[in-house]
């Protein structure tokens, strides 16, 4: 999720306004009750939670055993977390500590299909270009070693799959954006937005190169066809102009973090796109109303783009014709979701999955897989107050013939955080009697699971779930199958929610909290409490040992990644104003101990970027970091930020490779 700062012409602040009118209870009030009992582990509640909450934990092994010694000739395990933490800083550079290195690839503009035209520094690439080129804004990633169908492990060659989360006109165009919208300048924007898919491979002499002219080569943007699959396919609130039977619609926007099946696709996630819209109906639909959809413009007012075409048209969602099937009214409708990419089949249809609730996805996550077990996934909603879901698929995973299928016909769950460390998952399904008797004492209707789902947040008001500080990235632990979930920030809150436990009013750091579900993963009870609380030097964390010193300090915790050693990576997104003139410098990435809670300060970004997306080769010898929006702040005239190329140059989003001198493991 990106808190970036508007141009001149442009609301392209990436933030949702509140739209949540529900007297649900919100998370800052269980907060209260919950810290206020300070009984997680302790007393009569240890027993019960120090087995489910990891009290055992560790960072690469959960038996409760000591393990025999080695063979001498089996090299011993890297020690974890013996790097020496760095400082905070605002340089415009990569900072990473000693003994690694970090190389900038993949930069906005880099061409990877088609013709692959280069870039050109004064950024006058046709829209055209921009479609066979990297995107911008490079967000949420994963890499799929070229050989995973088959079993393997490649960790010198796969596919490196990207968000592209928005694009920033200032710096996209050579004198910035112009209005009414030039029909050239918002193709180009459009075609900066989406996925990209790169064949990549690691050279004889250890350099990533762009495998040129690989048939995986594939860019997805904000044009690409899609399909509606699910409960949703069909419904009369998705029809339109373009897809009168409500099965298709184009492109994928505001692409922020993703996740990736166990079958070997990517998910990416469908965040602000209500900000993209508009629609000036004197009385809008709740579809629109309940997810921020503007009355007087869209973001970048795509849909004044001149000459008028039906591709840009398409943003304007008002009431204009006699039917559906003639005007874009239920365009937003077709957004919101998470997308399936295969990105071992360049020809295939990107597929919207329905039935993982339509909200401004900041991720996907999924639960450790058992062979019989239902599939089960959790998706936080990025907006102040609202919720984190969880899908629990109906038919049971078997890795011989688990598909998207699987994402299709399940139960959505939201969450609900008790204050004595309980939580429940309420089901946001038609045929739940529980569900529906709520409902009727709101006064709410649903024609059927099509539209709970086309409604997640109002289902979720309905339902009673707990209103969390923006929910954002997720991770499961590899071993333990604990959750965690970054709640940003909140600045939202009053002196009202002030308590002795979270003293904060406009909160502005965020926190992490963390959960376990019970007996099970489909388990619809879990117990939770806080892993982390972000803030200045000196900051504590209730009930734990944790306080925050200079190596560690941070704020608006975002990105978040286990690796496969039990490691949990924490990025940061501060505003451009937090980073300027806080305590914090740039934003920065942080590698944590989940059983110690030892964390420390592992890399900073350069100047007003956000740093977000990380993923490791199978070998954990290379690691790929997302650099977005380097001097977001810039005009089309003055950069504040010259990162990567440095001089004066144009700032580029790019992903960061970084390495270990002596070819260790990384976070050892």
């Amino acid at each position: 999720m990106t808190n970036q700062n508007s141009p001149a012409i442009i609301d392209n602040s990436g933030i949702d306004p509140i739209s949540n009118c529900s007297a649900n209870a919100s998370f800052q009030d269980v907060l209260e009750k919950r810290m206020a009992r300070r009984s997680f582990l302790k007393g009569s509640l240890a027993a019960a939670v120090s087995g489910i909450l990891g009290v055992g934990l560790t960072g690469c092994n959960s038996s409760d055993t000591a393990e025999p010694s080695p063979p001498v000739s089996v090299p011993p395990a890297p020690v974890l977390l013996g790097f020496a933490a760095i400082a905070a800083n605002r340089a415009d550079a990569i900072t990473v500590p000693a003994g690694y290195t970090a190389k900038p690839f993949l930069a906005w503009g880099t061409p990877i299909a088609g013709t692959y035209p280069d870039f050109l520094e004064d950024a006058s690439n046709t829209a055209v270009e921009q479609a066979m080129q990297m995107g911008m804004n490079h967000d949420g990633m994963h890499f799929f070693p070229i050989n995973v169908r088959s079993g393997g492990e490649s960790s010198t060659e796969g596919l490196l799959v990207m968000n592209h989360e928005y694009v920033e006109p200032n710096v996209l165009h050579p004198q910035g954006p112009v209005l009414p919208r030039p029909a050239e300048q918002t193709a180009k924007e459009i075609a900066a937005h989406g996925v990209s898919v790169v064949h990549i491979e690691k050279t004889a002499q250890g350099e990533w190169q762009v495998v040129a002219n690989s048939p995986f080569n594939r860019r997805i943007t904000g044009e690409t066809p899609m399909e509606l699959a699910g409960p949703v396919r069909g419904h009369a609130k998705v029809v339109t102009k373009y897809s009168p039977d409500g099965s298709r619609t184009r492109g994928t926007l505001n692409n922020c973090a993703h996740g990736y099946t166990p079958w070997g696709t990517y998910l990416t996630a469908e965040e602000n796109w209500a900000g993209y819209f508009m629609n000036s109906d004197e009385t809008q639909v709740r579809e629109h109303r309940r997810y921020g959809v503007g009355r007087s413009n869209g973001r970048y007012f795509w849909e004044t783009a001149t000459p008028t075409a039906d591709r840009f048209s398409r943003f304007n969602a008002s009431t204009i014709a006699a039917s559906a099937s003639e005007d874009y009214r239920n365009e937003p409708n077709t957004f919101g979701w998470i997308v399936e990419i295969d990105p071992f089949n360049p020809d295939s249809v990107p597929q919207k999955r329905t039935a993982l609730g339509r909200f401004a996805h900041e991720g996907i996550v999924f639960a450790n897989v058992t062979e019989g077990e239902p599939l089960v996934a959790y998706s936080g909603d990025d907006a102040r107050d609202e919720y984190i879901y969880k899908y629990v698929s109906k038919a049971p995973y078997f890795k011989n013939t688990a598909g998207g299928h699987l994402l299709n016909e399940g139960t959505l769950y939201v969450a609900r955080f008790n204050a004595d460390g309980s939580g429940d998952w309420l089901a946001l399904d038609i045929n739940n009697p529980e569900f529906v008797a709520k409902a009727a004492v709101a006064g709410v209707v649903f024609s059927d699971q099509a539209d709970v789902l086309l409604n997640t947040r109002l289902a979720a008001d309905v339902a009673g779930a707990t209103k969390m500080d923006r929910p954002e990235w997720g991770a499961v632990h590899p071993e333990t199958s604990e959750v965690y979930f970054t709640l940003t920030n909140n600045t939202a809150r009053t002196e009202a929610n002030v308590d002795p436990a979270n003293p904060r009013a406009n909160n502005t750091t965020g926190h992490i909290i963390r959960w376990k579900e019970r007996n099970s993963i489909a388990a619809v009870q879990f117990d939770w409490d806080i892993f982390l609380l972000a803030g200045d030097v000196g900051t504590a964390t209730p009930g734990t040992d944790l306080v925050l010193t200079a190596d560690n300090h941070l704020a608006s915790p975002d990105g978040l990644w286990f690796d496969n050693n039990g490691l949990l990576w924490i990025q940061t997104d501060m505003s451009g104003s937090q980073q300027s003139s806080g305590p914090y410098g740039n934003n920065q990435m942080l590698v944590a101990d989940p059983q110690s809670r030892q964390i420390k300060r592992f890399l900073v970004g350069p100047t007003d970027c956000e740093v977000t997306g990380v993923i490791m080769t199978p070998d954990h010898r290379t690691m790929f970091v997302n650099i977005q929006h380097p001097g977001d702040r810039s005009t089309a005239t003055n950069f504040t930020s010259n990162w990567p190329a440095g001089g004066t140059s144009r700032p580029r989003s790019a992903t960061v490779i970084i390495t270990k001198d002596d070819g260790g493991i990384i976070g050892s």
